[in-house]
């Protein structure tokens, strides 16, 4: 309390204050590592400010003191001016930065308020956790130490019933630079009943986020793995760096994960894994490792790494890991500017599918892009000129199934647009594109192909809105186009467009193949509608029809690709949006027989206390794509919050085509304010080979305040 000595110092005061005066000075500097918060302003402001004639400063009634983030509100201050002792009478309170909070009956602290003897003390952080004795003492301005601890996150009541959860302890000490407490003696109790019992214990003070410690452990069950423990440990390996260790161990299976975090200046790194010994494979070394990240080079480059390789097509499955059928690994390099794009990439892809050969897939592939964009005055619009080159290799070398493809493509494409008086908006494009491909271990094609595709097309679009007299708006647009391509040679290869899809984005493409090894040829014609609503509230109602007319049908077409043939399916696409949390939207592709060959639905609701999403997908049989039997699935997620305190969730996946499950899940979750508790159980049905069903349950409990905060939610328990 540098403030009250510099006042006595000075002489500024001598006389008693009327009631509601305050005094301020600047404090005097103090020990180096209280420099800083020495050297803030202080302002002491009470009811009444006198000094005896024994020469002691007296502050009563509402008394407050400031000292940077430092504030004291106390019933009446006294300051010894010969003795440096100062008297606080309570209730006393200290608040810093609003982080941490001490309560006490009364104290005796120095002039620095770093050291003295707190009665009845009491102390609070973040305003969750807090820990009350029958005395503190504070001792080089750093260290408080508790005598006959009761420390707890959970509310307590004035009637004397114990807390859900609290740690006993004979002594606390708090090392407020380290931000860590020390027990001794310590119990945790529940309910008033020793469960656990600890002679030296040490947690992070719960303002600090970064601390070597160990994590909430679960409990996990699976029919395969048995009842296992997980409990992970956080190791703090500096300011920007750090390592989570978590043994697992069930009695049939010894599991090490770990994941490694580190930020750079610019970048960051992330490693994740795990090494295994269990029951499933005897005697193998299971594992898995994903690894990825980002570095800011200069001028604009960009670097990226994403890695996944596992031992075993199961282990993912088999360990509640990520779902996937492909681990897909990439290398990439990249700059996006306005004018230019370049990104260059190498990729590599391990199935994890029992329907594929690793040796037949595209394995290792290798992209570059590189596109300028132009704005010549001479002739208006936009030029646009791009240079790609993609290879991909198959580690089989036999004939046709190991076939390996490279391709270099030149394109140039000029875009020019005009608005008429009338409204009729015209859109111009003419380019060319040029593509040299090399082809090996295939005897069904040439080992090399020169091919050019020239194309144009014109677009006309007439939209026209409507002002209703709800101040809601609706826009009407009629689209027409005609189009012309024309493919010098078409012997090559189809690796990359073997699946294509026909959707709003590739309606007014000139091809709708998704990758330059197939190209459309011939004349084209589109046509189409786009209407939209737009009302108060977030409202709103977006829906497209299209379709396409070619003179000549283009066999490379898939079945449910709603493109064969010389008129291609109608496609009908939209969503809604309503300003009461609703979502709707859906695609599908109807055939000529008023039947869908393609369709997909997806639904959700959110409110504060409930929400759901929904998907159905349905697709017929597609030889082409390897899809023998029709697809015919729903998904379904929901939550509700049935009170403050019990929030509930559940997963759905159902396959209508075959009447069976896919996947069910239901999880409970029950929280307050200084307890977690977390049940979930989860049932995979799929099988194969390599993956067997399994059923999985988890629990977890973590205290409040010290393993996890309430993210903003504000839970309240009575006192009965």
């Amino acid at each position: 309390m540098r403030l009250i000595s510099s006042l006595l110092l000075s002489g500024a005061v001598a006389l008693a204050m009327p009631t509601g005066a305050t005094a301020q000075t600047q404090s005097a500097p103090g020990p180096a590592q209280d420099t800083q918060q020495e050297d803030q302003p202080a302002l002491l402001v009470a009811d009444e400010i006198f000094i005896t004639p024994e020469r002691v400063l007296v502050a009563e009634g509402n008394v407050e003191a400031f000292q940077g983030d430092i504030k004291i509100t106390a019933d009446r201050i006294t300051y010894d001016r010969d003795t440096g002792a100062l008297t606080l009478e309570g209730p006393i309170r200290i608040d810093q930065a609003g982080d941490t909070t001490i309560l006490a009956d009364s104290a005796e602290l120095d002039d620095g308020i770093q050291n003295g003897l707190l009665i009845g003390a009491r102390m609070v952080f973040d305003q969750q956790v807090q820990i009350a004795s029958v005395q503190a003492t504070r001792a080089a301005g750093r260290y408080t130490q508790f005598s006959k601890v009761s420390a707890t996150s959970c509310h307590v009541c004035a009637n004397g019933k114990p807390p859900i959860w609290q740690i006993r302890a004979r002594k606390v000490t708090h090392d407020q630079l380290e931000r860590q407490l020390y027990f001794e003696g310590a119990q945790l109790r529940v309910l008033d009943v020793p469960v656990f019992y600890f002679p030296y214990l040490r947690l992070p003070d719960p303002t600090l986020e970064r601390a070597t410690g160990f994590l909430v452990p679960s409990i996990r069950t699976t029919s395969q793995l048995g009842t296992g423990v997980q409990v992970p440990y956080f190791i703090k390996l500096g300011d920007h760096k750090d390592l989570t260790l978590t043994p697992y161990v069930s009695s049939k299976t010894n599991t090490l994960g770990f994941r490694y975090r580190q930020a750079f200046k610019r970048g960051r790194i992330q490693l994740e894994g795990a090494y295994t010994r269990d029951d499933l494979q005897p005697g193998e070394d299971r594992g898995y490792l994903f690894a990825n990240g980002w570095f800011n080079l200069n001028d604009g480059y960009r670097f990226l790494f994403n890695i996944r390789t596992t031992s075993d097509d199961a282990y993912l499955a088999d360990y509640g890991l990520p779902d996937l059928d492909r681990l897909r690994s990439e290398v990439a390099l990249e700059r996006i500017k306005r004018d230019t794009a370049f990104r260059t990439s190498f990729t590599h892809y391990k199935t994890l599918r029992d329907s594929e050969e690793q040796d037949e897939i595209p394995s290792r592939i290798f992209d570059l892009y590189y596109e300028k964009r132009l704005f010549p005055t001479s002739v208006g619009g936009e030029v646009r000129l791009g240079f790609v080159t993609h290879a991909h290799e198959r580690t089989s070398d036999e004939d046709i199934v190991g076939r390996d493809v490279a391709r270099a493509t030149f394109d140039a494409e000029w875009l020019r647009d005009w608005t008429f008086a009338s409204g009729l908006r015209a859109e111009v494009r003419a380019g060319a594109s040029v593509d040299a491909f090399n082809i090996r271990h295939d005897s069904d094609f040439p080992d090399n192909v020169t091919r050019t595709t020239p194309r144009a097309a014109l677009t006309l679009r007439y939209p026209m809105r409507k002002r209703e007299s709800s101040g809601a708006t609706q826009i009407l647009e009629p689209i027409a186009q005609i189009g012309w391509t024309h493919v010098s040679d078409d012997d090559v290869p189809n690796d990359e467009s073997t699946f294509q899809e026909f959707d709003q984005g590739n309606l007014l493409s000139l091809s709708r193949f998704p990758a330059p090894d197939r190209r459309e040829d011939g004349v084209t014609g589109v046509v189409g509608l786009n209407w939209s609503r737009y009302a108060a509230g977030g409202w709103r109602a977006l829906a497209t029809i299209g379709q396409v007319y070619r003179a000549d049908a283009d066999p490379s077409f898939n079945l449910t690709s709603g493109l064969q043939g010389t008129t291609s399916d109608l496609l009908l696409a939209g969503q809604i949006q309503t300003n009461n949390g609703w979502r709707l939207a859906g695609r599908g592709l109807l055939n000529g027989d008023f039947s869908f060959s393609k369709a997909e639905l997806r639904v959700g609701w959110q409110q504060p206390r409930v929400g759901f999403t929904g998907s159905y997908g349905w697709q017929e049989p597609d030889p082409a794509e390897g899809i023998d039997d029709e697809i015919s699935e729903v998904r379904l997620t929901g939550r509700y919050r049935v009170d403050q305190n019990w929030n509930t969730r559940a997963l759905a996946r159902y396959d209508l085509s075959e009447s069976e499950p896919i996947r069910y899940g239901l999880g409970v979750t029950y929280q307050n304010e200084c307890v977690q508790v977390n049940m979930n159980v989860s049932r995979r049905f799929t099988s194969s080979s390599s993956i067997e069903p399994s059923t999985e349950f988890g629990f977890t409990v973590a205290l409040t305040g010290y393993s996890v905060n309430s993210g903003g939610q504000q839970y309240k328990r009575r006192c009965s």
